[in-house]
């Protein structure tokens, strides 16, 4: 990822959206847009209790529902308005949306195999290719940081986004399995500066103790 030309530090908190029956059926979502579920609002509710700790100069969204509807309950403690930004979208996963990966595995092995690879340049037929689809999320982050420089901004996402920024940030590559969690609606804190993306905390999930967290995808 680039660095940006700047001399003060963009601090970004980066928020995965509540569950949805999706994510506990463990179904790929990609763009389709499918509302949080109830554990999903309360995992919302409880993530925005503890980021309001923190003042944000904006607090922005994919424009999927469930990530809106998170960063709603963030956005109302802040006294801020939402702001969407659509190139946070998940992923797009072209004939694997809708499936699970059970149901993908039999119906495409050939690119479920490759979805296993992690190859970079599949696009599941119709959808977004890895390579594409981090070009886009370093391209918003990108964004956020030279619209929002010297501040702290808030911003809900999904997996997928956080799985590139995290690999940027740590310099893994996009090709290695992952080996880490992406919990809903728990905090991931990075900066950015004149030196590039730096992660600085992951994962922290002490507010969702006494609430359930959904499947990894």
């Amino acid at each position: 990822m680039s660095p940006v030309p700047q001399t003060a530090a963009t601090r970004l908190c980066l928020i995965r959206h509540g569950e949805t029956d999706w994510n506990a059926g463990k179904r790929i979502q990609g763009h389709t847009d499918i509302p949080l579920n109830a554990t999903g609002r309360a995992q919302a509710l409880a993530m925005a209790y503890t980021a309001a700790h923190q003042r944000f100069a904006a607090v922005y969204s994919s424009d999927l529902a469930r990530a809106r509807e998170t960063a709603e309950a963030l956005a109302l403690r802040e006294g801020e308005t939402v702001r969407t930004l659509p190139a946070l979208r998940e992923r797009h996963y072209g004939c694997f949306q809708g499936l699970t990966l059970v149901e993908a595995a039999q119906r495409h092995p050939e690119l479920y195999a490759r979805y296993l690879a992690r190859d970079p340049g599949c696009n599941f037929d119709s959808g977004e290719s890895l390579t594409d689809f981090a070009e886009r999320v370093a391209g918003a982050l990108a964004w956020l940081a030279r619209h929002h420089p010297g501040q702290s901004v808030a911003a809900v996402c999904h997996s997928g986004v956080l799985d590139v920024i995290y690999r940027r940030a740590t310099g893994r590559p996009l090709s290695t399995p992952r080996d880490f969690e992406i919990p809903n609606c728990a905090l991931n804190w990075f900066h950015v500066d004149a030196r590039g993306w730096h992660l600085d905390a992951w994962a922290d999930r002490h507010h969702l103790s006494t609430v359930l967290t959904g499947a990894p995808e």
